[in-house]
């Protein structure tokens, strides 16, 4: 029996059943071999793998994992080890928002969001070293959000401002081993992301709020992101590392709505 052949490029993207991570892994399957979808929800990452694979003719695979569980990071990247025997670009874009001022944290709402957003996305890439040790290549893009130049829920901005410095960090620490370190930060997108917790009224007042700091006059889409992220997981940004690409249609410019 022949073995299996080991893929040109492997793709791992994280809170892949979302409707941002389904526009990044649709993207993606262009340039990889391989999309491999993280996400808790493991029915709704199979499906929505089935449904893209189906759908462009490439290969997406779902598996399950908390990003949070640090024991779930590192089987995942076993597997990944194991079954594809490398790691070319992480996209860590799964993330949580427990919105509140200062007066509504308490500990464990706080932990919960650092867990997710930010200790998550350290782990992965902690756990992906020996293979980008190995390859001498990688790309890693971390989905911050435009929220960190301007302020907003308490805990998500604190964990989203935290995302840009361990970008940075990680740009310096792993360039001598080929692999490249960025940001991609979104203003607001019309997803169930942002109208969880919302009425119609009060998501309408929302984006109006944020049309009116977009000098381009709209809302960003999950398409503007994922071509965004592709861009900087591609050979042509070799030479970018470190930096935060603001897809926000100018609202970086702009003081909080």
């Amino acid at each position: 029996m022949t073995a299996p052949q080991t893929p040109a490029s492997v793709t791992v993207i994280t809170g892949g059943a979302g409707t941002l991570g389904t526009a990044m892994a649709e993207r993606m399957s262009e340039e990889s071999d391989i999309v491999v979808l993280l996400d808790r929800d493991e029915a709704a990452v199979g499906a929505v793998a089935a449904e893209l694979a189906d759908r462009t003719g490439r290969s997406v695979v779902g598996w399950r994992a908390d990003v949070s569980d640090e024991g779930d990071i590192q089987a995942s990247v076993d597997r990944i080890a194991g079954t594809y025997g490398r790691l070319d670009r992480l996209v860590n874009n799964a993330a949580i928002n427990r919105r509140g001022s200062l007066a509504d944290q308490d500990p464990l709402t706080w932990d919960e969001a650092m867990a997710v957003n930010l200790r998550g996305p350290m782990l992965l890439c902690r756990a992906a070293l020996s293979l980008w040790h190995r390859t001498g290549w990688g790309r890693v893009v971390n989905i911050a959000s435009r929220t960190w130049l301007g302020g907003g829920p308490t805990s998500y901005v604190t964990s989203k401002a935290g995302v840009v410095g361990l970008t940075r960090t990680l740009a310096v620490e792993l360039g001598p081993f080929g692999v490249t370190v960025n940001a991609v930060a979104p203003s607001m997108i019309a997803t169930g992301f942002t109208t969880a917790g919302r009425d119609e009224a009060q998501f309408r007042e929302l984006t109006e709020r944020h049309l009116r700091l977009t000098p381009m006059g709209r809302l960003a889409t999950p398409a503007d992101v994922a071509e965004a992220v592709a861009f900087l997981a591609s050979d042509k940004a070799g030479f970018i590392t470190g930096e935060v690409l603001h897809v926000c249609g100018g609202a970086q410019l702009a003081a909080t709505p």
